[in-house]
């Protein structure tokens, strides 16, 4: 038997979403979703929407925070250390690809582990690979 994605998906989404109710109700934060795109990639823009519009769709709360491709690398690691330390962002994706003028690995590193959805960052790659407990790429 195949299975059908699109209603596992919808399951998912509705499970999710009762659950997001409930810590509504019971005065619980809402997660907090936050991506950053660099540049105008047609492809990243379409993939960090869909993300804005999954949280949408179950009650998550999300950011957009978009730059122009000429941002500077400090100025995006700037950022990056600004969300990791941001209480009310539960976690963040940097949309790769990047410029080339911007090192994605430096950035990838930059971003706290704990708040990496991508789970790009080298200890959430080795959690992975060694069947450890974090976020598994996507």
């Amino acid at each position: 038997q195949l299975l059908d994605g699109k209603a596992t998906a919808e399951a998912i989404r509705a499970e999710l979403r009762k659950a997001v109710e409930e810590r509504k109700e019971n005065g619980k934060k809402i997660p907090h979703l936050a991506a950053v795109l660099v540049g105008s990639d047609g492809g990243s823009l379409t993939y960090v929407n869909a993300k804005v519009k999954a949280c949408d769709e179950i009650g998550f709360q999300s950011t957009l925070i978009q730059y122009q491709s000429d941002i500077s690398e400090e100025a995006l690691l700037h950022k990056v250390n600004e969300l990791n330390n941001d209480p009310d962002i539960d976690g963040f994706i940097v949309q790769l690809p990047l410029p080339d003028h911007i090192d994605e690995l430096k950035v990838t590193e930059a971003i706290d582990p704990k708040k990496d959805v991508d789970g790009f960052h080298p200890m959430n790659l080795g959690n992975m690979v060694l069947s450890l407990p974090g976020f598994l790429p996507a």
